[in-house]
């Protein structure tokens, strides 16, 4: 298969999932699909970061050795909100090697303090932090902090994540 042209191909659910099927736990394969991610024209990184999420759900293994690359990646000036999404997607999905918490911790601070950021990667961060507060609970009142200074100006779709986050650093406990 040629990764880049079935990328390209078409835009879908289908079409991004038939690749993830063709890579499986291939390491090869998805080393491949890393290239694209990390180097590829704009449209290409767009869709290859989909396929990327879809990839680590099903091995998480496959994106660790990349991890630092990754959140390089969804910094770089003018990325697409798709890296960003999906990056932090899967940082809320995985446990976080001890080496990059600090860096992952003040990146999603500052993606959740940013009114430029889209809801979706504000909510991910949200939980990416409240995950980090678990083994970090230093970190629980800084973000039980933040959350409720923008709850109360937040859509829905904001303040949905924030109750469930909140009610995380409460320990289980409603706000």
């Amino acid at each position: 298969m040629n990764l880049e042209a079935e990328i390209l191909k078409e835009h879908s659910k289908q079409n991004t999932m038939r690749v993830v099927r063709w890579i499986g736990s291939d390491k090869k394969r998805f080393r491949e699909l890393m290239a694209l991610f990390l180097r590829g024209e704009y449209r290409v990184t767009q869709r290859a970061a989909w396929v990327l999420r879809h990839c680590a759900e099903r091995d998480q293994s496959l994106v660790e050795p990349y991890l630092a690359k990754m959140v390089n990646r969804m910094l770089e000036p003018g990325v697409h909100v798709a890296v960003k999404r999906n990056v932090v997607g899967i940082l809320q999905e995985i446990e976080i090697p001890r080496r990059l918490l600090g860096r992952i911790a003040t990146i999603c601070f500052d993606f959740l303090a940013s009114q430029d950021e889209t809801i979706a990667v504000r909510a991910f961060s949200m939980t990416v932090l409240a995950n980090i507060a678990a083994s970090e609970p230093d970190l629980k009142n800084e973000l039980r902090l933040m959350i409720e200074q923008q709850l109360p100006w937040e859509g829905a779709a904001f303040q949905s994540r924030a109750r469930h986050v909140l009610k995380q650093l409460n320990g289980g406990k409603a706000t």
